[in-house]
């Protein structure tokens, strides 16, 4: 009766055994796609690092600093003029002739050889800038009605130091016409005018 007391003991120890391995195989399974995981998490830290260092090698900086110098050269006239507006330009050019007709000498200044020839000369050369602009305007040449027109702004400011005539006293002229009509305008200019031009046919 003892011995098969003895048997039924080591057929119960044995599946205990089976049981204790099965769970070490199981952790160790999943230890190693783990490591790989890790390394592969690594490999784009390290390519943005590489990228970072890489930045500073390509130097857009002077680039950018080359483009804003030709742009403030090329801009620069346009910048001015626009800062002191349009009548900063001819209030400018003004004062210069106003200079030349004190202190300038004839012989190397164009506005004081032209103001020292009297106001019939400096009318005569105003007239026949008009007349050229134009001409150009009526031809359709674009570049040249521009070149013309500044010509004969030119000219109208000598005639106005000529005439001791300072913008801004036409600014304020201008200004006082702003808002009204053509035609008001024209009904209340003086009958002397129509009567010194002969016509009144009057623009």
């Amino acid at each position: 009766m003892a011995k098969p007391a003895k048997k039924k003991v080591e057929k119960a120890k044995r599946p205990k055994a089976v049981a204790t391995r099965m769970p070490t195989a199981a952790v160790e399974a999943p230890a190693k796609p783990a490591k790989k995981k890790v390394e592969k998490a690594k490999r784009p830290k390290a390519d943005a690092t590489k990228a970072r260092a890489a930045a500073p090698a390509a130097k857009p900086i002077k680039l950018a600093k080359a483009v804003r110098r030709i742009e403030k050269r090329i801009l620069k006239p346009a910048i001015a003029a626009n800062d002191s507006g349009a009548a900063g330009v001819l209030e400018r050019l003004w004062g210069v002739i106003e200079q030349r007709r004190v202190t300038g000498n004839a012989a190397t200044s164009h506005s004081a050889r032209l103001l020292a020839r009297g106001t019939p000369k400096v009318a005569q050369k105003l007239g026949e800038e008009a007349v050229e602009l134009v001409i150009e305007a009526v031809a359709g040449n674009r570049e040249a009605t521009i070149s013309e027109s500044a010509d004969l702004l030119y000219h109208l400011l000598v005639l106005w130091v000529d005439a001791g005539v300072a913008p801004e006293e036409v600014w304020r002229e201008l200004c006082r016409r702003e808002g009204i009509s053509g035609i008001a305008e024209k009904a209340a200019r003086p009958k002397v005018l129509v009567r010194l031009a002969k016509t009144t046919k009057l623009p």
